[in-house]
């Protein structure tokens, strides 16, 4: 059945996320603005600021990569989660993409023709489909959805894989550096966001990592997110690749249960400059 309330509220969330920075990080740009001394990523850092803010203003994309849509589902204890409400949110990202509009990324076709884009590209932006849905329960009496629109460059500069932790764990942290340090090297769209998960296995690393994109606050960071923001930025990368002080503007570091095992499963993505691009709703 559907419930155009839902379908409404799942809508607006995620062309909210797409266009515009939360209060937290539009704080985070302006403290790198201060703190940034080389005049050309200055410049950039207070353009892509004043853009961030533009397109807020026209509810209209961050980014030409309008980014695949990811949702984060918060359970409470007394409330129920349904096929039915699956769909009217699966809805409100078509609706979302419709109205943003998303760019059309989809690939038509088999497994084969998707894998080697032979199928060609479905140019309406409602065939894009959202990735599995991760759910969390949590202790409020509540149920709310947390959108997150995930862009290629990060994708592709990211990195899951094993580190032998030697029962230290700055031999982690530095491995987390020297990866990170890569990646920010390559990425072009800096100053970028370090999300980081260690769990497990690679599954769990990687909603560790997602986990830390939804809970993150630029305000709000650990003695190790400092760290390893801190060491990033010792690379003197820059906005855009420009050079500078800032080329992180804040780690975002999750850890998850571990076990007895010589190995820490890690998941790392430089999420870009416009991102992580997330907003949530109460369903």
């Amino acid at each position: 059945m559907m419930n155009q309330v839902v379908i409404d509220k799942v809508k607006e969330a995620l062309i909210t996320a797409s266009s515009g920075f939360r209060e937290d990080q539009k704080e985070a740009y302006r403290r790198a603005i201060e703190q940034e001394g080389h005049l050309q990523s200055c410049w950039v850092l207070k353009t892509l600021l004043e853009n961030a803010l533009v397109a807020q203003s026209r509810k209209s994309p961050l980014c030409d990569d309008t980014g695949i849509p990811h949702l984060f589902l918060e359970i409470g204890k007394n409330n129920v989660l349904t096929g039915d409400l699956l769909e009217n949110i699966k809805e409100g990202v078509r609706e979302g993409l419709k109205c943003l509009p998303g760019r059309p990324m989809a690939i038509k076709g088999n497994t084969c023709e998707r894998l080697d884009q032979s199928g060609g590209l479905d140019d309406d932006p409602q065939a894009l489909q959202p990735a599995p849905v991760l759910i969390k329960s949590i202790d409020e009496d509540i149920l709310r959805l947390h959108v997150l629109m995930l862009g290629g460059g990060p994708a592709i500069r990211g990195k899951t894989y094993r580190v032998f932790h030697r029962h230290n764990v700055n031999v982690v942290i530095d491995e987390i550096v020297a990866w990170s340090k890569d990646a920010v090297a390559q990425l072009g769209c800096t100053p970028c966001t370090l999300a980081v998960g260690i769990g497990r296995t690679q599954f769990e690393a990687t909603s560790m990592m997602i986990e830390s994109m939804v809970y993150g606050n630029y305000g709000v960071q650990s003695e190790l997110e400092n760290e390893i923001t801190r060491k990033v930025n010792e690379s003197n990368v820059g906005a855009l690749g420009l050079g500078g002080n800032v080329s992180v503007l804040a780690t975002f570091l999750n850890v998850g249960p571990q076990r007895a095992s010589g190995v820490r499963i890690v998941c790392l993505r430089p999420c870009c400059c416009v991102e992580p691009r997330r907003a949530c709703v109460i369903l």
